[in-house]
């Protein structure tokens, strides 16, 4: 599949690209960049793509995208907004590997740099005192000049590198072919799956959204992601359920039908085989950790 191809403004005066956004859902495509991407989420939660992985993400979320690792953040509906508030949505850097020079990476001493940069080519989703360390790294970052700059962001990957308080996202033989042009026909896979799980899904259905009749679109959909459309449909709806656990407002028994799951024990089943936990000791682990 290929995902659109970004391109990621930088400013004249500097080599690489430290923002912050103000409204989510920027990038609202399925896409890749052949920059590196280190984005810190401030607001906002819904449903997170890095290659062949569908995860939650959440306020606090740090992750880093190696280059050309096609990747997507989906809101949650409930939380777009697209009016610019005091608070920033998500403070975002892209650079390209390079950009200190060709050979930098090939200096003996930056090894390490080289061996996280390799890393993020299947996504890292940062843990504990290592996302805070880098969420204080990027603050700075964002208002330094000159050689500061660059030295922040050096801390930051050495940070990574120094530590393993970080979680690989995509699987290690997912693979992705940019020469392909199916940016509009995946995208629309997704769009459409991410709006009406909570619905029953029909295989003619969403074949037909992909212009496709049903096997072909079954063939199509496992040689692209490595996964089954009902597989890749049921990670969503899991995710969900995910996000109401946490949300604690809805019954265990409820939640599952809300999330599109047509009856309680598939739903326990699915969520067991996705998570390695039940509901009920899902929903207790997050209370756990976040009385």
């Amino acid at each position: 599949m290929k995902p659109q191809l970004l391109k990621v403004p930088t400013a004249p005066a500097y080599s690489f690209s430290v923002r912050q956004d103000y409204v989510p859902n920027l990038n609202n495509r399925w896409h890749y960049h052949p920059e590196v991407e280190l984005i810190h989420f401030h607001r906002g939660s819904g449903t997170q793509f890095v290659g062949d992985s569908i995860k939650r993400f959440s306020v606090d979320d740090i992750v880093l995208v190696g280059a050309n690792v096609p990747h997507y953040w989906r809101d949650d509906d409930e939380n777009v907004s697209y009016n610019k508030t005091q608070q920033a949505y998500s403070t975002v850097v892209h650079f390209t590997e390079n950009f200190w020079g060709e050979r930098f990476l090939e200096l003996a001493e930056n090894k390490p740099l080289k061996i996280i940069l390799d890393k993020s080519q299947r996504g890292l989703m940062l843990t504990g005192e290592l996302k805070n360390q880098v969420a204080g790294l990027l603050a700075k970052m964002r208002l330094a000049e000159g050689p500061d700059r660059i030295i922040l962001l050096m801390q930051s990957l050495l940070s990574m590198a120094k530590s393993e308080e970080f979680i690989s996202l995509s699987s290690v033989g997912f693979q992705y072919d940019l020469s392909e042009s199916e940016n509009d026909r995946i995208n629309s896979i997704y769009e459409y799956t991410l709006s009406n799980f909570k619905q029953k899904i029909s295989l003619e259905e969403i074949a037909s959204v992909a212009g496709m009749v049903p096997n072909s679109f079954c063939r199509y959909f496992k040689a692209r992601t490595g996964k089954t459309y009902s597989q890749f449909l049921n990670e969503i709806r899991v995710g969900h359920c995910c996000k109401l656990l946490i949300d604690n407002s809805v019954s265990i028994k409820q939640l599952g039908f809300e999330s599109g799951f047509m009856n309680f024990s598939c739903f326990h089943k699915r969520f067991k085989e996705a998570t390695g936990l039940s509901p009920q000791n899902y929903r207790q682990l997050y209370t756990h950790k976040h009385p």
